[in-house]
């Protein structure tokens, strides 16, 4: 029922719109044009200023005949680098690109898919359920679009996000919270050849803080990771100051907590046996969102599944989204994928295959 060349030729046409994280604007501007070409009732917010972003989120309403309270179609504009200048190139079913940029399946062809429903329901005047389609801004940088968006701007209280790697029918129930530390070990300066032990050396202090500290995979629910460890001094002077950023994440907060703290203390420990200070901030990014694999929403995924031919999966999630940010404002969101694989990478391909099948699966989903 989808227009497959024309859903080819959507997605194509959006990758080539440079949109990187903070540079949504033009990508902004196609899908309210696109949006409105179509009868759409179309919003747009400010949540750009909020993080110092030119774009802006999208909203747009489509009312439906069949009753029920309107679900969110959800995806996101913004690109992580190098994705300016993309030029997709397609090979056996495949789209790619020359190596050079990312392709931007993440998340165009959430979009894309979402798009091509949209049109294939006005063309054939095709009953519908209420729905809210919203196109985010940021969420490569944290999620900061949906973060400064005034929510008020959507009504529906279930969110289907289209943002997820893998073949289409993988259905993310659950993702984990996300704590960054970011701290600054301050030791004391001294000359290292002519009075070392007059210094305290701040590389030293983290060093035995982080040989303490429990690191990347901790349990099947919980990951950590060290991302910087920064002090740069001249060989001959002792390090007065080292910077630390690190994440946690978990699906369980007790746990998200418990490793944020344990690493805090680590920390601490160091700098109380060698006599330096620790500055340190815990900042929780965002939280952990859980819905149970026979919640009506997850069912109705299943049976639009079976519907279109795609073996339906349940999975955990290990990244963040803007689901989970919806899940702190009372919105229960599940991910799904588009098909694409190999995100965040200059080797990132998407299959038209899943391209189709996700448009299939939107399609499918707004009409029954």
């Amino acid at each position: 029922m989808i227009n497959e060349k024309r859903l080819l030729d959507t997605f194509i046409g959006y990758a080539m719109i440079d949109s990187e994280t903070k540079n949504e604007k033009a990508m902004g501007e196609k899908l309210v044009e696109d949006l409105k070409t179509l009868g759409l009732e179309v919003k747009t917010d400010k949540a750009g200023e909020g993080f110092g972003s030119n774009g802006f989120n999208v909203c747009a309403y489509l009312p439906g005949t069949i009753p029920g309270e309107p679900t969110i179609m959800c995806a996101h504009m913004d690109t992580v680098t190098p994705g300016n200048g993309i030029k997709p190139l397609i090979d056996d079913g495949i789209i790619h690109t020359d190596g050079s940029t990312i392709l931007s399946g993440d998340d165009k062809s959430g979009i894309a898919a979402i798009m091509e429903a949209v049109k294939v329901i006005k063309e054939q005047n095709l009953p519908c359920r209420n729905t809210e389609i919203l196109f985010t801004i940021g969420e490569e940088g944290g999620m900061n679009g949906v973060k400064n968006m005034d929510l008020s701007m959507i009504k529906g209280k279930e969110a289907m996000v289209f943002d997820a790697s893998g073949d289409v029918g993988k259905i993310l129930t659950c993702g984990p919270g996300q704590i960054k530390i970011f701290a600054t070990i301050i030791g004391r300066s001294s000359h290292a050849g002519l009075a070392p032990e007059e210094g305290i050396s701040a590389i030293q202090v983290a060093a035995k803080g982080i040989a303490k500290m429990n690191l990347l995979r901790i349990d099947e629910e919980t990951t950590c990771n060290i991302g910087t460890l920064k002090a740069e001094y001249a060989t001959n002077i002792v390090p007065e100051k080292a910077e630390f950023v690190a994440e946690v994440r978990s699906r369980n907060l007790d746990k998200l907590n418990a490793q944020a703290a344990h690493m805090q203390k680590c920390l601490q420990d160091a700098c109380d046996e060698m006599g330096a200070k620790l500055e340190i901030e815990l900042k929780t990014n965002y939280v952990s969102f859980n819905v149970a694999n026979d919640d009506p929403m997850v069912q109705r995924v299943f049976e639009s599944c079976k519907r279109i031919g795609c073996e339906p999966m349940t999975a955990k999630g290990g990244g963040g989204s803007d689901a989970n940010v919806m899940a702190l404002h009372g919105i229960k969101p599940i991910v799904l994928s588009t098909g694409m694989t190999k995100v965040h990478t200059t080797g990132e391909t998407l299959k038209i295959e899943n391209l189709n099948k996700c448009a299939e699966l939107v399609l499918d989903l707004m009409t029954h």
